[in-house]
């Protein structure tokens, strides 16, 4: 599916682990994003704009030479249990 398919699905399984915990995408503080190709940064950073729409976390991106399963896009993410002020 590419760098943008899978970074929604990263996206979108930080979500249900958050809210299944009780804290949620809003309560993230910093994220650090693995992408195994610097080129596709505007592509992740288009999605996840998507999902961090006000008070975007704090981020850092950084280039992998690889990822599990072959993967193109991980994100690693520290969040609250309620909301960041």
């Amino acid at each position: 599916g590419g760098v943008e398919a899978e970074t929604r699905q990263v996206l979108t399984n930080l979500k249900n682990v958050l809210e299944d915990a009780g804290s949620s995408l809003g309560n993230v503080v910093k994220t650090t994003v693995f992408l195994k190709d610097m080129g596709d940064f505007a592509k992740m950073n288009a999605i996840y704009g998507e999902f961090f729409t006000q008070n975007p976390p704090a981020r850092s991106t950084v280039a992998v030479a690889g990822l599990p399963k072959g993967c193109n896009v991980e994100i690693e993410a520290v969040a609250t249990l309620r909301e960041y002020a």
